[in-house]
């Protein structure tokens, strides 16, 4: 996926840096670049490279160097999916772009908001209390066989997100999103693939 027209885009002076290769965070390819802006030892960007604006030669997207060595955007984690309704899409989508900033608690804070949606989507009652809603998905066949514990794994960690003080790490996203996607392909997208075929 594009994020920039290389076409409309020109940068103004790019200079010649080392060579750095790194994941984009806007087009998911690895790549290897050298143009972009440094950050310098001194206040007016001279002296030794401390960091810097690296410009994809994919998708000519800017991806910044921390001066310890730290790529932003970090790639999203997860997968696009199909057939979502646009609300449920829109917050699935949301909650991938916060691993790219490295917002990861609150990553795990809609993950947990999704399953709530997923259940009110597919008829359960407004308002309720969110093992209600885990308890409607289970008893009415949305979550697979052996798939009760991952939904209280996703429960437990939105618990923790939500009234500890505690921050959620790259692991907990990745895992509830992992999850996520796969109950969204199950709901949505696994469905409407068989109706277009036939």
């Amino acid at each position: 996926m594009k994020f920039f027209n290389n076409t409309e885009m020109n940068w103004c002076r790019p200079q010649t840096l080392p060579t750095k290769s790194f994941l984009c965070g806007y087009c998911g390819n690895q790549v290897s670049s050298e143009k972009g802006l440094k950050i310098g030892q001194h206040s007016d960007g001279s002296g030794r490279q401390k960091g810097g604006m690296y410009i994809c030669p994919s998708c000519n997207g800017s991806v910044f160097v921390t001066p310890d060595n730290k790529i932003l955007p970090q790639p999203i984690m997860g997968n696009k999916v199909n057939n979502v309704p646009t609300e449920l899409s829109a917050l699935y989508e949301e909650s991938r772009k916060c691993t790219g900033q490295g917002c990861f608690t609150a990553s795990v804070l809609i993950c947990r908001k999704i399953l709530m949606n997923i259940a009110v989507n597919q008829g359960a009652d407004e308002g309720k209390r969110f093992i209600e809603y885990v308890n409607y998905l289970a008893e009415h066949g949305f979550i697979p066989p052996n798939g009760r514990q991952w939904v209280d794994h996703i429960r437990k960690k939105g618990n923790e997100a939500t009234h500890e003080i505690r921050l959620m790490n790259r692991t907990d996203a990745k895992e509830l999103l992992i999850f996520v996607e796969m109950l969204l392909k199950f709901i949505y997208e696994f469905p409407n693939m068989i109706e277009q075929n036939t």
